[in-house]
């Protein structure tokens, strides 16, 4: 065994796992970490990696030799090779200062592996006073039911064909928010049913994919979504609408929990604490 559990635990301040990003924290041990140094061995997927739904190989992989583990602090680097490449570092501590080596790891790491882009990721918990980047939120589908909402929500295969033209002009207006990759999933037949809603006839706002999944612990999971409405379909409730619709989809096809991150005071941040989430805590990252 390569980390040592007392000493990795206390630094564990949000439950964020390198190349898995945030895990439920009942999921969040010793051997999660074990695993995705064996995948790094291999190359492959691990069983319970959301990332295999997009792709047919892992691209991101932890740089085991260069992994720091101390009492006090612990480092993860990583490598992805997609575009110009990216080494990102996970820095587990609880002194601020853990950020400086982070970043000079990183620095380092992209240099030798002739990557653009160096970062470190910090976990931060959810009793951060200034929460910066990213917050990680839980909905546990076992505490109460979601019912499904009043509003013109459907899946895309159940409007009119007309309709789902509409789709495709929608989906390359809010590329930025990951509705065009969504969409040549969709053409390949590589994902869940996507929901959406409309506005005369028009798609104006959707959530998909919607699939649940085993977790690295055998729970059953919803998958994180692609999520936009346009912008001049907002501040009418739709994206409630659709977000309800999403949950109620999930709960009624088994999952126990969902896993979001949203960015702070964002759009989709406030909806999720207005819906009563938990926050887990933050992800914040340096760009070295």
């Amino acid at each position: 065994m390569f980390f040592r559990w007392d000493w990795l635990m206390p630094q564990l301040t949000a439950p964020i796992v390198p190349t898995l990003g945030p895990v439920h924290p009942d999921a969040l041990t010793v051997g999660i970490f074990e695993d995705i140094l064996r995948a790094a061995d291999t190359g492959d997927f691990l069983p319970y990696d959301k990332d295999q739904r997009w792709s047919g190989e892992k691209d991101e992989k932890v740089l085991r030799e260069d992994v720091v583990h101390q009492p006090e602090h612990t480092l993860i680097p990583t490598l992805a090779r997609r575009g110009r490449g990216a080494v990102k570092v996970f820095a587990y501590g609880l002194r601020d200062s853990v950020i400086d080596e982070a970043a000079e790891l990183a620095a380092k790491l992209a240099s030798v592996h002739a990557v653009a882009s160096a970062r470190v990721v910090r976990p931060l918990g959810p009793e951060t006073t200034h929460p910066r980047g990213t917050r990680i939120q839980l909905k546990d589908f076992t505490t109460g039911s979601c019912p499904a909402p009043n509003g013109p929500v459907r899946p895309i295969t159940a409007w009119p064909a007309a309709v789902q033209n509409t789709f495709a002009p929608f989906a390359e207006t809010m590329a930025a928010d990951g509705l065009a990759f969504l969409r040549t999933q969709m053409q390949a037949g590589q994902c869940g049913p996507v929901l959406t809603t409309v506005i005369e006839d028009r798609i104006v706002g959707a959530i998909g994919p919607m699939e649940v999944r085993a977790d690295a612990i055998g729970r059953p999971q919803l998958m994180p979504q692609y999520f936009a409405v346009l912008p001049e379909a907002r501040g009418q409730g739709l994206g409630r609408i659709l977000w309800r619709a999403a949950m109620h989809w999930g709960q009624a096809h088994g999952a126990a929990y969902q896993l979001l991150q949203t960015e702070v005071d964002g759009p989709s941040d406030r909806l999720c604490r207005s819906e009563g989430l938990a926050s887990l805590g933050f992800s914040h990252i340096t760009h070295v």
